[in-house]
């Protein structure tokens, strides 16, 4: 007999042990578990199918046309699960922890394989797991700063430094503006966000202070899961002052030689917020070359939003840090011995119950 695994065990257990989720493709790509690997038992032609017959004849015909379907890639799930695993122990789960993971876990079992244990009630209590960890209180710190300012770079020193940080924009794959899903891999679906988003508290100490970027409670097609948002605006803000000169020449930086089109079409999907001037403005700058120009142009518009969301945080709560001219390793370096002095894990977690 394998033994369901309540969430806690099975995600401890899979620290070390590949996960086999043999969900759907579609189930998978939707949302998983991070680091999982899918071997469905079904394709999702073959899932529907079941389910038809499941709801037309009752549950004894699906699992006979069940059977029919999976008999031919019996060997090939044996082969697949092995590979995975150097050491031949797997864990397995499906949906609801019900007949898909039993059935494949005694074929791993009967081929010799070791299975750790099945996840009981499935992925769906893996779901319910995550959504209720954004609402635990954690030691935030957010980073403030208006665009340009290099605020992911310094994230990056201050994880080099020690301190624990979730990079929001990383997992989202976009920057966080209508230009920020230039350069990066197409995002992940709301819902596999959050998955990503919860085992990487899932790996921090909530002891120690947290850090994380300032951001708008969506980015790009993702979307900050509401209790953790709203302890993102609860928490202090350390906001770097940089001047707009050295703003720009990190944006000229960062945007020179990616794909003129690109630029265009994020230049157009603000053409609302910038006002006609300042469009034909901006796409004239492109078309010359001057990025610099184009910088500045939509500057006018972020720094404007940016300051509106700031001004709404309780004052006591914004950290302004004078930072001209320093490096982002630099500015990291401060950044922490500023918190250290400045913030107690209890205001990091001001306002929570």
């Amino acid at each position: 007999m394998i033994a369901p695994l309540p969430v806690d065990r099975f995600l401890a257990e899979a620290r070390s042990t590949p996960v086999i989720d043999v969900r759907s493709p579609g189930e998978f790509a939707h949302g998983h578990i991070p680091g999982a690997f899918n071997i469905p038992l079904f394709d999702d032609d073959e899932r529907a199918r079941v389910g038809t017959r499941y709801k037309r004849a009752g549950r004894d015909a699906a699992v006979l046309t069940g059977l029919e379907l999976i008999g031919p890639k019996l060997a090939s799930f044996v082969k697949q699960s092995r590979k995975l695993s150097p050491d031949g122990e797997v864990l397995v789960h499906c949906w609801r922890g019900g007949m898909r993971s039993a059935s494949f876990a005694w074929l791993l079992q009967t081929a010799g394989l070791r299975v750790a244990g099945t996840l009981q009630q499935g992925y769906k209590a893996f779901r319910q797991e995550a959504l209720h960890a954004f609402e635990k209180p954690l030691p935030l710190v957010v980073l403030g700063g208006q665009t340009g300012s290099g605020k992911t770079e310094i994230l990056h020193h201050l994880r080099g430094q020690g301190e624990q940080v979730v990079d929001l924009e990383g997992l989202a794959r976009h920057k966080g503006s209508s230009f920020g899903a230039i350069g990066e891999a197409p995002q992940p679906t709301v819902e596999q966000f959050e998955n990503d988003l919860f085992a990487a508290l899932r790996g921090l100490d909530p002891g120690r202070r947290i850090w994380l970027e300032d951001e708008s409670v969506t980015i790009g097609t993702v979307r900050i899961p509401h209790p953790f948002f709203a302890q993102m605006r609860r928490a202090p803000v350390l906001f770097l002052e940089v001047p707009k000169a050295e703003r720009i020449e990190r944006l000229v930086q960062m945007y020179t030689g990616c794909d003129d089109r690109l630029l265009a079409e994020a230049v157009h999907r603000i053409h609302k917020r910038l006002g006609g001037q300042h469009h034909a403005r901006a796409l004239q700058a492109l078309a010359a070359g001057d990025y610099a120009t184009v910088a500045d142009v939509t500057l006018a518009y972020y720094d404007k939003a940016y300051l509106f969301g700031l001004a709404k945080r309780d004052p006591n709560t914004v950290h302004r840090l004078p930072v001209a001219g320093l490096s982002p390793a630099e500015i990291a370096r401060r950044l922490v011995g500023y918190a250290a002095a400045n913030i107690t894990l209890s205001d990091a977690s001001i306002g929570l119950d």
